[in-house]
């Protein structure tokens, strides 16, 4: 009996010794699984504010050396049935090189000039040059001369039938769109196939004068994305509107921004300092102004030349620009010497480039901000910001030129924000559950909600409406002191800032990254500021997506982006797809919306 004994306690010590090294090995892999979680995703966001060390070029044989420029000019990069040249700064290879540096731009620009003079280019035999400054892998510029005044429609075309021809009328710049010199970059050529490209000159009485065709191979993208995206028709008959769609903040491709055809085609693949482009602002000259790396905007002309280089300095872009008082633009920032993120207010004087910080939030909320802290593991957050103070999280900026004031979106709190700018920024009013603010000093701010609906939640991408977009979608016409908003509602609830505070929500509404049965919406706001209330006045579903994505009218539809459901969308003014574009990225994509590019690649039609 005692030997029986001593052997059952030895066989329950070792279940035990076993257990405990289960449990233990269980704790150590969940303990590595979060690291690994942890470093994939702090790999994640350095990438998407890291600068591009690679350059790489694939050029062709030597031409010629503009010896005073410093930039070697090539020919054959690829193979085609005309010439194709490349002109390429001669330290492109050498650390800290960029593109988005005026100087280099300048010399490039020069050794262009110089290959126009060099002799007569015809229709038949252009100076054709891949990727002049450096910013577009498959932009092909094209100069030549007509006999007269004439404008140019251009077709790309490829073998694979699975890929339709792509037409397309150049802007030359010419008075009316006509001109005895055609001068253009051609947009369209699909990476990695033959293309055909046929070009056909029209006179001012319609006759068609002139046509010739040539070939290029085009090498895959330099970021090696997807080509062609899967698409997924709606059940709305409505035409998808004119134009390309931009994808920007793929995540994985950070330094990138692509366009795609209405087919899912891309057709263009701009190439940047690092970061994403955030928002297109097209000034009154037809120059394009946009983020070009985490610190840097810039201004680029049709050609995709750099003209202009906005350098924040100790400042980090995130989430937006956006236009603000005249010869202004705004952004949203980080202060780089600061100890909190993502809720400063820049402003960029286009013509001297004066960078002038004008709203710091945390002196605008200074006794709530007071009661906050920086992101820990256990905070829904953890995982992606765990050290930050990021206390407010503003991901959307617009200018109200009425009242001199800026609306901003934070997720954080759930909340639209109007600030009122100045030498003291004041807080004019606040549209979102009041519970976030309730005790605080700021309760006095939120809007009264009028009507029984669901507050926006996580929201990105408030929009102040155009009295365009209000009268197309039949809301009545707002009086003074009224305004509208359409608002990309999120439809997610998480707070990494505060500790032992919760609001209590819907069960409509997500509280997870990924989530069934729950949806996003497109709201549509009507604030009252005289009455102090705010409205839900329509709405319509989306696919749920907890973070990011964007929702943009185009006059009689809408293009949005559903980030972590990886996918875009082209919707009628009724809410009904018309057709779905499906994309793979890491974890989410940021913004996608769409322009006809009319009056820069393209003639005004």
């Amino acid at each position: 009996m005692k030997s029986h004994s001593s052997s059952k306690s030895h066989s329950t010590k070792k279940k035990v010794i076993i257990l405990s090294c289960v449990i233990a090995g269980l704790a150590v892999l969940a303990l590595a699984a979060y690291f690994i979680a942890r470093g994939v995703a702090s790999s994640f966001i350095q990438s998407e504010i890291s600068t591009r060390e690679d350059w790489s070029i694939s050029t062709g044989d030597v031409a010629d050396r503009e010896a005073s420029q410093q930039v070697t000019v090539y020919t054959g990069p690829v193979e085609a049935s005309i010439e194709i040249t490349q002109i390429v700064p001669d330290e492109y290879e050498e650390e800290g090189f960029t593109y988005y540096d005026e100087e280099v731009q300048d010399r490039l620009a020069y050794t262009l000039l110089q290959l126009t003079q060099e002799e007569n280019y015809t229709l038949e035999s252009p100076l054709a040059i891949l990727n002049p400054f450096g910013t577009g892998s498959n932009g092909l510029y094209l100069y030549f001369g007509t006999n007269n005044p004439t404008k140019v429609q251009y077709t790309v075309s490829v073998e694979d039938e699975s890929i339709a021809d792509y037409t397309a009328w150049a802007n030359n710049a010419g008075e009316d769109g006509f001109s005895r010199v055609q001068e253009f970059l051609l947009i369209g050529l699909v990476p990695g196939q033959e293309n055909t490209v046929t070009l056909t000159a029209y006179n001012r009485q319609g006759a068609q004068t002139q046509s010739a065709s040539f070939t290029i191979d085009m090498p895959e993208p330099t970021s090696g994305y997807d080509v062609t995206l899967e698409t997924v028709d709606g059940d709305s008959a409505q035409e998808l509107s004119n134009g390309l769609y931009y994808a920007m903040g793929i995540g994985g491709q950070y330094g990138y921004t692509f366009f795609y055809d209405n087919d899912g085609v891309m057709r263009y693949e701009m190439v940047l300092e690092g970061y994403h482009s955030d928002r297109f602002l097209w000034d009154d000259d037809g120059s394009l102004i946009t983020c070009v790396g985490s610190t840097k905007v810039a201004r680029l002309n049709r050609f995709g030349q750099v003209t202009q280089v906005y350098d924040l300095g100790t400042y980090e872009l995130h989430h937006d620009i956006n236009w603000g008082p005249e010869g202004t633009i705004l952004a949203l920032a980080t202060d780089l010497e600061g100890e909190t993120v993502e809720d400063q207010v820049l402003q960029i004087d286009l013509e001297s480039g004066e960078v002038a910080h004008i709203v710091d939030f945390t002196q605008v909320f200074q006794s709530y901000f007071e009661n906050t802290r920086p992101v820990q593991a256990t905070d829904p957050f953890g995982l992606w910001s765990e050290g930050e103070w990021d206390w407010l999280h503003l991901n959307s900026l617009q200018y109200d030129e009425s009242d001199n004031s800026i609306i901003v979106s934070s997720r954080e709190t759930s909340t639209i924000i109007k600030c009122a700018l100045g030498e003291e920024p004041q807080i004019v009013w606040m549209a979102g559950n009041p519970d976030f603010w309730e005790g605080t000093d700021f309760a006095q701010y939120s809007l009264e909600a009028q009507g029984d609906f669901s507050y926006q939640y996580g929201q990105h991408d408030v929009e102040l409406m155009s009295s365009e977009e209000v009268e197309a979608l039949g809301f009545e016409a707002p009086e003074e002191g009224q305004l509208y908003l359409r608002v990309y509602d999120n439809n997610y609830y998480a707070m990494s800032s505060r500790d032992d505070f919760q609001v209590e929500v819907p069960e409509d509404v997500g509280t997870a990254n990924m989530e069934d049965g729950v949806d996003s919406h497109v709201y549509y706001y009507l604030v009252d500021e005289n009455a102090g209330t705010f409205t839900l006045v329509d709405s319509f579903d989306l696919p749920y997506s907890s973070l990011v994505s964007n929702a943009q009218w185009r006059g009689d539809s809408y293009t949005v982006n559903n980030g972590v459901h990886q996918c875009f969308e082209e919707y009628d003014q009724q809410g009904s797809l018309i057709r779905q574009y499906k994309y793979t990225c890491t974890a989410n994509g940021y913004r996608v919306m769409k322009d006809d590019f009319e009056g820069y690649w393209f003639l005004q039609q």
